[in-house]
This record gives structure tokens, C-alpha cells and sequence, in this order.
């Protein structure tokens, strides 16, 4: 049975895709390396080690939504469940690199998101887990399977800035965010009633009370 390792070697942004993509550079080696691996129907849990990395002041207030006061974080800060992939790997013999490519969403209302979007700086402590089915041949010898499991990890510090490049790059000078449908039809109707030509201009003219009331 072949011994498969894995590692992150960086990411990039899919630049034509139909959403938000990072491509993951993953290489994956197998021992013996003359054993024909005829393909893996791998699959990857991504979690965010959020205690593996210190934040600045900034930081923790543009996170408190998610753990609450600094004071509390021993308790709150955790790791979180990202996202889940998955690759169909071609192929190989001895090692092979592929691009992993995970979807990304810009929605506020996901945690993952508000996490990200909370960094100013520094690097995202990510952890792969990943999973699935070998399909293997010795030489001149049958086809083989075999699963992976779990155990099987790679850790990788995506920088921050390769997240907000990426969403620059499919929303820019943008932010999306979800709101209940009795609360849109009410800003839909402000917007009207005030002949607004865009969404922005209704909202700002929502906030601009708020926003004189903060600053006296």
C-alpha cells in the first residue's frame, strides 16, 4: 500500500472563475516511488487555527463579534471549521502538484468571512485535513484500493493579503452583505421614496444620523 504525505506549497487567485476561488498548490507524494497511483478521489476539510497567530488592537475589536471582549478569548478564541474541497488527482508516480481550488464567499453572515475580513495584517493559520479514495497498481500487478484517513494533514499560513486581493479582485471597492427580505423591501421603499439612483446613497443617508449623533 502506498504512503501518501501532503503539503501546501502557496495559493493564488483563479482569476475567470464564476465566484471567489483560492488555488491551493498541493503536493502530494507516495512512497514506494515506483508504485503507479492511477488516481485519488481526494476530499479536504479546511479548518482556521485561529489561536496559532496574535492580534493586534485593531484586530480585536473588528473581531468581537465573533469571541466576544479580549478579556475572554482564552475561553472563546477557537478553531473553526472553514470550508470543505475536493480534487479528483490524475495520474502519477512519486509525487504529483496540484491545484486545489477552494470557493470562497464574501457573505458577513459566515464566520469564516468575518474572520478574514477582521485581519489587517499577517497570515491566516489554515490546517488540511483530508480524506478519500487511492487507486493504486503495483507494477504488472492488479488495481488496487485504498482509503485515506484522517490523520492524513497539512498546515499552511495563507497571508491576508492574498485573501483581500482575491476579493478586490471579484468585488472591487465592494462588500456583500444578507439581509432579511421585510428588511430589504423597507430599504427598497426608503430608496424609492427618495429617489436615490443607488443602494449606497440610501444607505448613507440612513447612517448619516447615526454617524452625526457618534461624532457629537
Amino acid at each position: 500500500m502506498p504512503e501518501l504525505t501532503f503539503a501546501i506549497e502557496g495559493a493564488e487567485t483563479v482569476p475567470f472563475a464564476a465566484a471567489p476561488q483560492l488555488a491551493f498548490k498541493l503536493r502530494i507524494g507516495s512512497s514506494p516511488p515506483d508504485q503507479t497511483i492511477q488516481t485519488i478521489a481526494l476530499r479536504c476539510q479546511i479548518q482556521i487555527e485561529a489561536t496559532r497567530r496574535r492580534y493586534s488592537p485593531e484586530e480585536q475589536d473588528r473581531l468581537s463579534d465573533l469571541f466576544g471582549e479580549p478579556d475572554r478569548w482564552s475561553t472563546t478564541l477557537r478553531t473553526m471549521l472553514w470550508t470543505h474541497a475536493q480534487i479528483v488527482v490524475p495520474r502519477f508516480e512519486g509525487e504529483i502538484a496540484v491545484d486545489l481550488n477552494v470557493p470562497c464567499t464574501f457573505d458577513f453572515n459566515v464566520a469564516a468571512t468575518k474572520y478574514f475580513d477582521g485581519l489587517a495584517a499577517g497570515e491566516l493559520p489554515l490546517m488540511f485535513l483530508f480524506s478519500g479514495t487511492v487507486f493504486y497498481q503495483d507494477r504488472d500487478g492488479p488495481l488496487q484500493v485504498m482509503q485515506i484517513s484522517w490523520d492524513k494533514e497539512a498546515r499552511f499560513r495563507l497571508p491576508v493579503k492574498a485573501w483581500t486581493e482575491m476579493m478586490e479582485h471579484y468585488y472591487p471597492n465592494s462588500a456583500w452583505l444578507r439581509i432579511r427580505r421585510d428588511v430589504f423591501e423597507k430599504l427598497a421603499a426608503h430608496k424609492r421614496r427618495h429617489g436615490f439612483a443607488t443602494w449606497d446613497q440610501a444607505i448613507e443617508d440612513l447612517v448619516a444620523d447615526v454617524t452625526t449623533t457618534v461624532s457629537r
